[in-house]
């Protein structure tokens, strides 16, 4: 395509009218919301979310941008609809009763003869249709399903004229609409008629996929007729209190805080010293490390140290029972319950199975929003990848980025190392994170003389000087301690810190 045609059609795009759905991270995926005046095919699985979309869809107009709305019901009816939504804080009944929400309720009846297959009087739903918006002055319209209505219609050809007939009724009344629609399969064309789509001027494909014995929610726009959007698919959970969330981008929009150039201790004087003084206030810190090489010991000093500051710390440990991390941290002398009591300390424990990835993101936030800490840690990454996909992790972890540098927050991750020769198409979570972290610490083994040893070294120190030394670590009644530069013997049984699978490597992460 020429520049000057490129540059027209982009210009096109461009002055096509948005209107922001308000669904949490959606609008970024849309790049400003749905195209105005339009009507928007929404499909879908079993169980996917697209009755809670396009709800919320409605409830956002009306708290976000007093927009009324109309919901066209082909199956549920509006008193379970007003039941089931409740729970999300969308008070339909009292919006209904100032004039803000209406339903048209379109549902199956055995007494009325005109619902026979091939028989469905679309004329009069669009009659009714827009008394409704009438009455309540509604810029936002949903009709929620039509499969329910295409279930008694033989060709599709005719499905196809009538949705058509549909879509051309509700331009004409100048709503931006959602249509919901039923598909086969997660990955099977895009709707169940295979007609759909091609009549609408905008598609959401909303996908729950079973990974790996895991449900899996995304959601993709498919095309926005003569508009710009994001590409691919985009992960989302449903919260009890926040409804529909796009993970990261409902948290990516927000402006961080201002860089802080404060230092703050890690609980291990060594490790300060090799960071240049500590971590800076709003740093995000990854520490990797085998199994028993000190991670949870760091995270616990971590912790310590910030309640000798007088500072708020959460904490979410995966892997074992509170019992477990209170025992632990007592063997060392530090005092989680004492934290606790004085309201210094969040402390959940928790095993991965017991909640999706997404839910637990939703948690992390939820506890930092309510405790307002200074220090968040998170022990460790890599029992989380047990319940969800790498990609999945990678947006859980960038949503905690935005949502922790906007406070300014010092925030630790532990994980395990990577695995050089592990399979190309499996690899450990560490190496990706350590491009969204500000400060890189790895913990490994090494042989020498016979013995395993400790060593330390700080991979990566955003803004800041920092020690290049690899340096011993031993570990004794008193906790961790950071020692002198390693020096390797040149002996059979020595093993160099940079021999592939046996040691340290600069690659390591």
């Amino acid at each position: 395509m020429p520049d000057a045609e490129r540059k027209r059609a982009v210009a096109g795009a461009e002055s096509i009218g948005r209107i922001p759905t308000g669904i949490n991270g959606f609008d970024q995926v849309a790049m400003g919301g749905v195209p105005t005046g339009r009507p928007t095919l929404l499909t879908g699985t079993t169980g996917s979310g697209k009755t809670i979309f396009a709800t919320e869809f409605l409830a956002r107009g009306i708290t976000k941008y007093d927009q009324p709305g109309v919901f066209v019901t082909f199956e549920e009816a509006p008193e379970e609809i007003r039941r089931n939504f409740a729970s999300l804080g969308f008070w339909i009944e009292q919006w209904e009763a100032e004039g803000k929400w209406a339903f048209v309720d379109a549902g199956y009846s055995e007494s009325e003869e005109r619902f026979v297959i091939g028989a469905y009087d679309f004329g009069a739903l669009t009659a009714r249709i827009e008394h409704a918006v009438r009455r309540t002055g509604a810029t936002r319209v949903v009709l929620d399903s039509l499969g329910a209505v295409f279930a008694r219609f033989a060709d599709t050809g005719v499905i196809r004229r009538e949705i058509h007939r549909l879509t051309s009724a509700l331009k004409a009344l100048g709503v931006t609409s959602i249509i919901t629609a039923e598909r086969n399969s997660e990955y099977d064309g895009v709707s169940r008629y295979y007609v759909e789509e091609f009549v609408a001027d905008n598609v959401i494909i909303l996908r729950n996929v079973l990974v790996a014995e895991r449900r899996r929610r995304t959601v993709e726009v498919v095309k926005f007729r003569g508009a710009m959007h994001r590409t691919g698919e985009w992960l989302f959970t449903i919260d009890p209190s926040d409804g529909f969330v796009v993970i990261p981008l409902a948290f990516l929009g927000s402006a961080p805080g201002p860089s802080s150039t404060n230092r703050v201790s890690s609980g291990i004087p060594g490790l300060d010293e090799m960071c240049g003084g500590g971590f800076y206030q709003d740093a995000v810190v990854l520490l990797s490390g085998p199994s028993g090489i000190g991670k949870t010991l760091s995270t616990l000093k971590f912790l310590e140290a910030g309640a000798a500051a007088g500072e708020r710390c959460l904490a979410f440990t995966f892997d074992e029972t509170r019992a477990q991390v209170l025992r632990g941290s007592a063997g060392w002398g530090i005092d989680l319950a004492d934290m606790e009591e004085r309201g210094l300390l969040y402390l959940v424990c928790d095993y991965p199975e017991m909640a999706s990835l997404e839910d637990y993101f939703i948690r992390i936030r939820r506890a930092v929003v309510e405790f307002q800490p200074q220090r968040v840690a998170i022990d460790s990454l890599s029992a989380l990848e047990r319940i969800g996909t790498p990609r999945a992790l990678l947006d859980l972890v960038i949503a905690l980025g935005a949502v922790v540098r906007q406070r300014s927050i010092t925030t630790l991750l532990t994980s395990a190392p990577i695995s050089r020769f592990a399979a190309e198409q499996t690899p450990s979570i560490a190496r990706e994170l350590s491009s969204l972290t500000d400060v890189t610490i790895a913990l490994r083994y090494y042989q020498t003389a016979g013995t395993i040893q400790r060593a330390v070294a700080v991979l990566q120190n955003r803004a800041s000087a920092h020690d290049e030394a690899v340096r011993n670590v031993t570990i004794d009644a008193d906790g961790m301690h950071v020692g002198d530069p390693v020096v390797l013997l040149d002996s059979p049984d020595s093993v160099g810190m940079d021999r592939p699978g046996s040691g340290f490597t600069g690659d390591d992460v």
